[in-house]
C-alpha cells in the first residue's frame, strides 16, 4: 500500500529528504525512510568508511526495529546474541545475575556487536536497497539555510573545497557528537559535560568466557570499574572480546572515538584482576589498539527543529555511554520520525512532532545515565561493603533491590519487557 508523499522536489540537485551523516543514526534513518516510501540521500563526511570502532550492544527495544528492517539475520550473522547480564565486584565475586534478550522474555534478541559490522550491515542494506549512490562521501555539512519551501545544505570537501549545495524538502542532522548543525542553531551552547571518568577500550581475541555470551560489569570506578563482553564469534572457537576500563579522573582527553590511548594509564588498577573464569590485565594487554574517551555528555537541548531541520541520534542527545542505550536511542529516533513523516502531510508539523516525541525520551535516559544507570548495583555494593569482600552478598544488599535497580533503568529507557510487549 503506497504512502503519502512528502511535497517531493523534482530538481535533479535536489533531494526529498537529505541525511547529513552516514553513521549508525543516519543509515538507519535512510532504511526508515526508504521503507515508508520516502526518498532520501545520505551525505557522510569522511572520503572513505572503514570498520572503526570497537564493541556496542543493541538492547531489545533496538533490534526490534531493525528485526522490522529485514536486519535480523545478518545481524545474528556478525555478532552474539548476549544471554545474561553479570555483575561482579572487583575480588570477583557474584553480585546478581540476570538474563539478557530473548533469555529474559523478549520476543527480539540482544546484541553485542562490533560496531565496524554492524555499520557494514547497515551501509551493505541501504546501498542494496536505495542505490550504490544512495549514500556520498567526502560531503562535510558545514551550514543549513532555509526558506518557506526547502532547505540547503552547503558542503565542503576533506580539503575544505567547496562543493556544490544540495536543496531538500527536509534536512536530518544525524552528525554525531560534533554536529556542525547543532552548534549552527545552538551556537552559545556550552561544552561537553565530564563525569569524571575516563574510559579505554580495546578489543581482544581469546577464549569465551562464562556462558560465552555474557556482558559483564564488575568492580567500581574509584578502583576501576571493567565492562567486558564477546562481540564476534570466530571459526576456531575463539571470541572477539569487548572490554571497557572506567576509572575516575580530574579531566577528560578531547571527545574522539579514535584517540589512542596508553595502556600503561590505566592497566595498574586490574593487575590482580585474574579470576578462575578471565584473566584481566592478560585481556587487556593482547589488544592490539586502545582507544581513549573520556566519559562525557552535553546538557539536554530545550529544541532541536528549526524549521525544515532537525536533529537526531547523538547530535540531538550526547549521552555517557552507560547502560548501552546510545545506538539504540538513536534507532528508535529514526523509527519515530519516518512515523511521523509518514503520518503527516506537512514537513514542519511532521518534524515538530517528532520532537514533541522523542526529546523528552532522551532527557530521561541522558539523566538516568548519569544518576541511575544498570552499574549503580555496583556502586551500591562497593559503597556498602566499603570495598571489601562479603562472605554473602545477601548479607549487603538483597536479590530483590538489585532487580528493582536494574528494571528502573529499563523503565526508563523504554526497553522492559512489559512495555515493549504492549507495543511501547
Amino acid at each position: 500500500m503506497p504512502r503519502h508523499p512528502i511535497d517531493l522536489v523534482t530538481s535533479s540537485n535536489e533531494e526529498e529528504v537529505l541525511i547529513v551523516g552516514a553513521g549508525v543514526a543516519g543509515l538507519v534513518l535512510a532504511l526508515e525512510l526508504h521503507d515508508a516510501g520516502i526518498g532520501c540521500r545520505v551525505y557522510e563526511a569522511v572520503p572513505e568508511i572503514g570498520a572503526a570502532g570497537v564493541g556496542i550492544n543493541l538492547l531489545p527495544h533496538a533490534s526490534r526495529n531493525l528485526h522490522r528492517l529485514g536486519l535480523g539475520d545478518e545481524l545474528g550473522r556478525v555478532g552474539v546474541l548476549t544471554e545474561e547480564s553479570v555483575f561482579f565486584n572487583r575480588f570477583g565475586q557474584l553480585i546478581y545475575r540476570e538474563p539478557s534478550g530473548r533469555h529474559a522474555g523478549y520476543e527480539h534478541p540482544q546484541y553485542s556487536i562490533h560496531r565496524g559490522d554492524l555499520h557494514d550491515v547497515l551501509l551493505g542494506a541501504v546501498r542494496e536497497r536505495l542505490g550504490e549512490d544512495s549514500v556520498l562521501l567526502g560531503h562535510r555539512c558545514v551550514r543549513v539555510d532555509q526558506d518557506e519551501d526547502t532547505a540547503t545544505a552547503r558542503f565542503r570537501s576533506g580539503d575544505d573545497a567547496g562543493l556544490p549545495a544540495v536543496r531538500a524538502r527536509m534536512v536530518i542532522a544525524c552528525d554525531g557528537i560534533h554536529s556542525a548543525i547543532r552548534k549552527q542553531f545552538h551556537p552559545g551552547e556550552g561544552g561537553p559535560r565530564h563525569s569524571g571518568i575516563n574510559m579505554w577500550r580495546g578489543v581482544t581475541r581469546g577464549r569465551p568466557f562464562l556462558s560465552g555470551a555474557s556482558m559483564v560489569r564488575a568492580g567500581w570506578i574509584d578502583q576501576g570499574k571493567l565492562v567486558a563482553y564477546p562481540i564476534r564469534n570466530l571459526a576456531d572457537g575463539t571470541q572477539l572480546l569487548n572490554w571497557v576500563a572506567e576509572i575516575r579522573t580530574p579531566a577528560g582527553e578531547q571527545r574522539d572515538w579514535t584517540l589512542r590511548g596508553r595502556l600503561e594509564d590505566f592497566v595498574g588498577a586490574f593487575e590482580d584482576w585474574r579470576f578462575d573464569w578471565l584473566d584481566v590485565p592478560a585481556m587487556m594487554r593482547a589488544s592490539q589498539t586502545v582507544l581513549e574517551y573520556p566519559m562525557v555528555d552535553q546538557d539536554p537541548l530545550e529544541r532541536w527543529t528549526f524549521g525544515r531541520v532537525t536533529l537526531l541520534g547523538d547530535a540531538a542527545h550526547p549521552m555517557v555511554p552507560r547502560g548501552s542505550n546510545g545506538a539504540g536511542q538513536a534507532i528508535l529516533d529514526a523509527r519515530a520520525l519516518s512515523r511521523h513523516l509518514t503520518n503527516s502531510p506537512d514537513t514542519v508539523t511532521a518534524l515538530r512532532a517528532y520532537e514533541a516525541e522523542r526529546r523528552p525520551a532522551t532527557t530521561r535516559v541522558v539523566l538516568a545515565n548519569r544518576s541511575t544507570p544498570p552499574d549503580l548495583i555496583l556502586h551500591e555494593v562497593w559503597q556498602r561493603t566499603g570495598d571489601r569482600p562479603f562472605t554473602s552478598i545477601e548479607d549487603v544488599i538483597g536479590t530483590e533491590e538489585l532487580a528493582r535497580i536494574s528494571q528502573r533503568y529499563k523503565e526508563v529507557a523504554c526497553y522492559s519487557v512489559e512495555a515493549l510487549a504492549s507495543g511501547g
